[in-house]
């Protein structure tokens, strides 16, 4: 390409972008430019205590591991048919 045809280039992108730019413009307005958050409570050092109905000595402790049946075997899922 010749310098010329650089130049000409140039010229043309940056015409067709200033255009776009001002039609762009045209078209995507905001309609309404405030923004609205959540309004969040803040964080204090009260603890409210869980129901008593819930929490208590005699509730089930979903943590504990439960055995069905003895199980001896290391493996289990090792196929025996040697």
């Amino acid at each position: 390409m010749k310098q010329q045809d650089v130049a000409i280039l140039l010229v043309v992108v940056f015409v067709a972008g200033v255009l776009t730019f001002f039609v762009s413009s045209k078209f995507i307005t905001p309609s309404n430019s405030k923004l609205t958050a959540e309004t969040v409570t803040p964080i204090t050092t009260e603890f409210i205590l869980p129901d008593a109905k819930n929490f208590n000595d005699q509730s089930i402790n979903p943590t504990v591991r439960i055995e069905i049946a003895p199980n001896a075997n290391p493996q289990p899922f090792v196929n025996e048919t040697n």
